[in-house]
Formats: structure tokens, C-alpha cells, sequence
């Protein structure tokens, strides 16, 4: 490495003249932020100027991005970036979510008939003894919403099932206020109800089939009216009474002129 000395101001009045003394040899160095910051020894602006560079993700956007609820590695993979970069900027703003995650505890749930007097971790921790979980797992978060509030999260894990509880905070006297915004708020407000499981949907059952419609009955149909105990004397034809009439030849025997005698 060799090492150059300065001669002057660029007549550009952007630049710095720098020469190689032993050949001669003169170089420009551009008069910017980062050599300002290099000269003042300021380690963290070169970090960040370096940031800069490398990403089009500004560094007030990765605070955004983080104090909006982002983890590290998010903000890393999105900006193409190492975690140790992005890490400068998101510290300041990681304590910031910390240190209102632990203010949140402090609050007052909002009841239907104001403020409760217990704080929102007292409850909180008398839920998990009460039900027999191991509060010292669970782990508290924060971030701000879209709106500018500040949105306060609880996880754990019961059983196989991974669990949240999300409450919106207020800052204000006396600790400040909280509201749940879903079921797992609401159950760990109220340590004596059942915490709500899922349950399996019995299947409905079919419907029955329809009737077949009735065929149209034709009343203009005649119909025969059968007694349903005929009278055996009328069933039986009468007999023919036999008289001297003559014998009337069959049309056959006519033909072929023969007469049958009958009778």
C-alpha cells in the first residue's frame, strides 16, 4: 500500500489532489461524506454511508421497517444486506419496542365499566398459574401499527400449538390503558373462563329425498265399480230353457248342402 500525500483543493472544488511522492504520480479523491466522516474517525456514519451504498434501503427505512414490527433478518433478506448492517440502525429502535412492551405490562386492561385496578401483567400472570402454564416461556413484544398506535404482543406455547395475544396500548397516567384485539386477549383477561379450543364440525346430515309427485288421476276415465262380495247367485249365467225350436244348419253344412241333424 503506498501512501500518498495531499497537494490541494481539485479546481473542481469537489476533489482532493493526492501524489505519490516517490513516482510522481498524482490521484483524486473525491472531497464526500465519506471522507469527512473518515477523517473525523466517526466508525458509525462510515457503517452507515456503507449501508447506503450498498443498499437502496435507507437507513430511515430500516428503522421504519423494524419499529413496524419487522425482525432483523426481515429487514436483511428485503434490503439484501448482512444482519451486522442492518443491526446499527435497528438497536436504537429494538429497545424502543422493548422498553414499550414492558410499559404495556403495566397498564390497565379497559373493562366495560372502566380501567381495571390490576396492571395488565398481573392478570396476565395469575391466567397462566391458574391454568397451570409456565409464564416465564412466554415472551413480550410491540411495534407500531399502520395508524401510529402501538400494538402489544404476547407468545407462548401450549402443548404443540404455538400461541399470541395482541392488546393495543395507550400511554397515559397511572400506567397507561390496554385493549385486547383478539380471543387469546380477551381469555387471559378473564382467568376463569375456559380458554376456546377448536372443536371438530359433526357433518349435517343429508337431506331427505322427495316425494315423487302423484300422477294426475283422468276423471273422465270410466271406472268399474267391483263389489267386493259378489252376490254367488248372480255370478252364475242362467241357464238357457230349451225349446222345440228348429235346428238352424250351420252355414257350413249349407254350403256343401248337408244337413246336420241336431237336437
Amino acid at each position: 500500500m503506498r501512501t500518498l500525500r495531499v497537494v490541494g483543493l481539485h479546481e473542481d472544488g469537489k476533489s482532493i489532489v493526492c501524489e505519490d511522492p516517490a513516482r510522481r504520480e498524482r490521484f483524486l479523491l473525491p472531497a464526500d461524506e465519506k471522507l469527512r466522516a473518515a477523517v473525523r474517525g466517526d466508525v458509525p456514519r462510515l457503517g452507515q454511508i456503507e449501508i447506503e451504498t450498498e443498499s437502496q434501503m435507507r437507513p430511515r427505512e430500516i428503522q421504519a421497517r423494524i419499529r413496524a414490527g419487522e425482525s432483523v433478518q426481515q429487514v436483511a433478506d428485503t434490503a439484501g444486506t448482512t444482519v451486522e448492517r442492518v443491526e446499527r440502525f435497528a438497536y436504537p429502535v429494538l429497545l424502543e419496542r422493548s422498553r414499550t412492551a414492558e410499559l404495556a405490562q403495566s397498564a390497565h386492561p379497559v373493562r366495560e365499566d372502566g380501567p381495571d385496578v390490576r396492571t395488565l401483567g398481573e392478570i396476565v400472570a395469575y391466567a397462566f398459574g391458574v391454568r397451570g402454564q409456565d409464564y416465564s416461556q412466554s415472551s413480550w413484544d410491540a411495534w407500531r401499527s399502520d395508524d401510529g398506535r402501538w400494538i402489544v404482543a404476547l407468545r407462548w406455547t401450549a402443548g404443540r400449538s404455538d400461541n399470541a395475544a395482541h392488546w393495543q396500548f395507550a400511554a397515559g397516567a397511572h400506567g397507561g390503558t390496554v385493549t385486547a384485539l383478539d380471543e387469546h386477549a380477551e381469555d387471559l383477561l378473564d382467568p376463569h373462563r375456559t380458554p376456546r379450543t377448536l372443536r371438530a364440525v359433526e357433518p349435517e346430515p343429508l337431506p331427505a329425498p322427495e316425494p315423487e309427485p302423484e300422477q294426475p288421476v283422468d276423471e273422465a276415465q270410466p271406472t268399474l265399480d267391483i263389489d267386493a262380495h259378489p252376490d254367488p247367485a248372480a255370478a252364475k249365467p242362467k241357464p238357457k230353457s230349451k225349446k222345440n225350436h228348429p235346428a238352424v244348419p250351420a252355414w257350413e253344412d249349407v254350403l256343401l248342402g248337408v244337413r246336420s241333424q241336431r237336437g
